[in-house]
């Protein structure tokens, strides 16, 4: 199984997503426009639910918001629950808090 990686387009938007022989397994959707980075969906497969993938991907993108100072629009349930279930985790980047 191999590292998250991010893929962008020319608009910025595009996914963090996690391969598994060629094949993806999971993925975060998102898009950045100035200084924020929204995230809209987050999916694992069924096959590879249950391992930690998701909060790989989560990881990743907090790294990511953080180290280019953005901050994120949590639009993707998973995120969302995550953020709120951990705000002073999130508190830095967050900016939908409520």
């Amino acid at each position: 199984m191999e590292e998250v990686q991010l893929s962008l387009n020319e608009k910025n938007h595009g996914h963090f997503y996690i391969n598994d022989g060629g094949q993806q397994i999971a993925e975060m959707q998102i898009g950045i426009s100035g200084n924020d980075l929204t995230v809209y969906h987050t999916e694992v497969l069924p096959d590879y639910e249950g391992h930690g993938l998701a909060k790989k991907l989560l990881s990743a993108m907090v790294d990511y918001a953080r180290k280019n100072q953005l901050k994120v629009i949590a639009l993707c349930p998973y995120v969302f629950a995550q953020f709120k279930r951990h705000p002073q985790e999130y508190d830095d980047i967050w900016k939908n808090k409520n």
